[in-house]
């Protein structure tokens, strides 16, 4: 990754999979749109939140999304079924996955093998993927405790997945407060659990 003077970083070349995590409004999304711009490519987006068209705050935050978005992006609502998404993409393109939490929530209900399979085929499908990946992950559990069973489950499974993934990235990113810090040179991996 380089620098370049008041714009950021620039891909050199783009990383083969580029995770952007934080906590809620902190920017993630933003900088993964613009990291996707510096990239160069076709940027297809990936939508995998539900699309909810009776839940009024949740239409208006997805409105808000589209008018960022560059014109000339491709946004395709795949949902839950983001293995099948990354396998539409092809060279010259960038895959922008916004999110995995959103994923992670709509493959709840599954019982842990079949969460397992779920997770085993998105890994392969982002190892078999011809396209670089940018991938916005919600950072959870910091210091809450959720009340519930659906709550630490999602806890639980999005950040062992993103763990997962983060040791197969090129390059992270951990953005709030409007900030973004590269974590690949800021970080030093935590052994893994004996």
């Amino acid at each position: 990754m380089a620098v370049e003077a008041g714009f950021g970083v620039r891909p050199d070349p783009a990383p083969r999979l580029t995770l952007v995590s934080g906590p809620s409004r902190g920017g993630k999304s933003r900088w993964a749109e613009h990291l996707a711009v510096l990239s160069g490519l076709t940027v297809i987006y990936l939508a995998t939140g539900p699309l909810l068209p009776d839940d009024h705050a949740w239409q208006e935050r997805l409105r808000r999304h589209r008018e960022r978005r560059p014109y000339e992006w491709t946004c395709r609502e795949v949902g839950g079924a983001l293995a099948a998404g990354l396998g539409s993409l092809q060279e010259g393109q960038l895959g922008l996955v916004d999110s995995l939490g959103t994923w992670v929530a709509a493959h709840l209900d599954r019982e842990q093998a079949e969460w397992q399979r779920c997770c085993q085929e998105l890994s392969e499908a982002i190892t078999a993927c011809r396209a670089p990946l940018v991938i916005v992950c919600e950072e959870t559990g910091w210091g809450v405790v959720p009340p519930t069973a659906a709550g630490s489950s999602f806890r639980d499974r999005l950040g062992a997945l993103q763990e997962h993934l983060q040791h197969h990235s090129d390059a992270a990113w951990l953005v709030l407060q409007g900030r973004a810090l590269d974590l690949q040179a800021l970080g030093v991996p935590v052994p893994p659990a004996a």
